[in-house]
């Protein structure tokens, strides 16, 4: 990976690089038994070769720091106005947190064994960093990322690659909006039918974004309890926004309108799943507890929209690899939410520990 020359000592690469212990004993083995004069006759270190999950995980914490480098070159040009300059940094703020958090670079320590100093590479020089270059380093790592979490084992390596993409699709959002760029294309927010289900208009409770490939398939893995529960979490949003929308005017009520129909159209999608629309089992209720008028509808929203993110989330980590896809657009799609109701980016939504 190419690093900006832009870059200081205490940059996202320096600050995520980790190295093996064992390379290290190994370096000091071999300076203990050169000085007592004795010579073994063993092939070279190699490198270990990383199993999938290791793959997958290289792969996100090489684009997280790759769009970190671009951010803060970008940043630090002359012609940057001072609102993208700050988003840039903060892009490169938050990506560096995303590689560390996934482990860091990986550095066995064997160049310092058995590399030779005069046929080291030079220097590569330094290219030249914009915020649309930025823009589409992110959009490339988001896209990546998001599709590593719906195949990554273990779940709880899913869940944090989904909250990455999350996070870094919405940072590329809020970055081509302040530059006039297009926004990058989003997976459909949609929820999948069952799979004994017909073909037709009653079995897609959403309709899928033209030009889209990838159909959802249910998540499996998940009890009948996490479904029940998704149910009525997104359910009870729609309801919460129905009476809201009530209430408000404009715009306010415009939006408040909108999702209310997504949240409620998702828990009748999600009923189907589980199997238990029209059943004594379906956990939707008539009318549920609103919070207090003087609370503003902005807030409200932001704090549902939260919760869901939440509930993906977890329910990522929970589903089997390959079945993971409607889980992680709808995480996404809740951060995106979030931030039209003026939540602030966080580097991690969906994941509290980390907030």
């Amino acid at each position: 990976m190419t690093s900006s020359a832009t870059m200081n000592a205490n940059g996202p690469r320096s600050r995520t690089r980790r190295r093996s212990g064992p390379a290290a004993l190994a370096l000091a083995c071999a300076v203990v038994l050169a000085g007592c004069g004795v010579r073994l006759e063993t092939p070279p270190p190699t490198e270990p070769v990383p199993d999938a999950a290791e793959v997958v995980r290289r792969t996100a914490v090489a684009d997280a720091l790759l769009v970190a480098e671009q951010a803060e070159a970008a940043a630090d040009g002359t012609r940057v106005p001072g609102p993208v300059a700050e988003e840039l940094a903060r892009i490169a703020t938050a990506t560096a947190e995303h590689a560390e958090q996934l482990g860091g670079e990986y550095d066995s320590g064997l160049d310092e064994i058995v590399a030779d100093p005069s046929e080291a590479s030079p220097s590569p020089s330094a290219r030249r960093h914009t915020p649309a270059s930025t823009l589409t380093a992110l959009t490339d790592s988001a896209a990546r990322t998001r599709a590593a979490a719906n195949q990554a084992q273990p779940g709880p390596l899913g869940r944090l690659l989904a909250s990455v993409s999350a996070a870094q699709t919405r940072y590329a959002v809020d970055l081509a909006q302040l530059i006039d760029a297009d926004p990058p294309e989003l997976s459909p927010a949609q929820v999948p039918q069952p799979e004994d289900e017909p073909s037709g208009e009653a079995s897609s409770p959403e309709p899928a974004s033209a030009g889209t490939q990838e159909v959802p398939v249910p998540p499996a893995g998940l009890s009948a309890e996490d479904l029940t529960a998704l149910v009525l979490a997104e359910d009870s949003a729609g309801f919460a926004l129905e009476v809201r929308a009530a209430q408000a005017d404009g715009a306010v009520r415009e939006r408040a309108q909108e999702r209310a129909r997504a949240h409620r159209t998702r828990a009748q999608g999600w009923a189907l799943v589980a199997g238990v629309d029209g059943t004594e089992q379906d956990p939707r209720q008539v009318a549920y507890t609103v919070p207090r008028a003087d609370t503003p509808t902005p807030d409200l929203a932001r704090e549902l929209e939260d919760g869901l993110a939440r509930n993906y989330a977890s329910l990522v980590a929970r589903a089997e690899p390959g079945t993971r896809g409607a889980l992680v657009a709808l995480l996404v799609d809740s951060t995106l939410a979030a931030g039209r109701w003026g939540a602030e980016p966080v580097p991690f939504p969906g994941l509290p520990e980390q907030s």
